[in-house]
This record gives C-alpha cells, structure tokens and sequence, in this order.
C-alpha cells in the first residue's frame, strides 16, 4: 500500500516554500506519482502574492511550482500534465511566455481556462502532476 503522509510531511518541510494557508497539502506523492496543489503566486518570505500583475504571479509561481516538485524529487521534466487557472484569459499568450521557460518539448499535457475567482484574488494558479524519477523515452 502507497503512503501519503511521508510526501505531504516533505513536502511542507522545504524551506523555500510559501506556508500553506489552508488545511491542504501542497502535494501528495502516491507511488511514483506526484499530484501538486493549485500553486499561487506566494512570496515565501512574507506569504502574500507577489506585488504586480499576471506575469509577476505566475513567474513567482512557477518558482513555488519547482520547488514544490523539488521537494517531491521530482523536476518539471517529469510532468506530465498542468492547468493553469487564470481570473483573465487575455493574459493566456504572456503567461505562455512564461510556461515555456519552464516546460520543454515534448510539452506536458495542459488545460487553461478563466475561472470566476482565485483564492486570495489571485490572478492566476498552476496545478500539476508529475512523475517521480526517471521517465523512459519508448518512442524510439
């Protein structure tokens, strides 16, 4: 049987994370698979959103987002899958920007849509899953 609580308790213990603001678990590692929370735009440092716009939410969530996997041993190269949440699609083709400083070809799996409102007003949020270690290439 898999155990959850050994992946939260990593996952919380990164010093280099924002302190959760609910009862949740910013990710849960089942087997060799790591399911993220939705990931905000936190300053680690004082727990509130990252002053600015879109970009400057999502450039400090993708940080949060690495470091959360990190804390998981796993890396954006093993994702496998992300949703963005975003309070205005509009801001789709900058945060794109953004998402491919961090993702790579072959690209994971994406889902991106306007939600009605983000936890905390934020502008925008990042969900993943992810493999933990290696993932073999079979295309060949």
């Amino acid at each position: 049987m898999a155990s959850v609580n050994a992946a939260i308790s990593c996952a919380r213990a990164a010093a280099n994370l924002p302190t959760e603001n609910s009862k949740g678990s910013q990710a849960v590692v089942i087997d060799n698979t790591v399911y993220l929370s939705g990931v905000l735009g936190l300053d680690p440092s004082t727990n509130k959103l990252v002053d600015g716009n879109t970009v400057a939410q999502a450039k400090q969530a993708f940080i949060n987002m690495k470091n959360i996997l990190e804390a998981a041993n796993s890396s954006y190269d093993n994702v496998v899958k992300a949703t963005v949440l975003l309070a205005d699609i509009n801001d789709f083709a900058e945060v794109n920007k953004i998402y491919k400083q961090y993702f790579k070809e072959p690209y994971p799996a994406r889902t991106a849509y306007q939600v009605a409102k983000l936890p905390l007003d934020a502008k925008i949020e990042i969900e993943a899953i992810a493999v933990v270690g290696e993932i073999v290439d079979h295309s060949s």
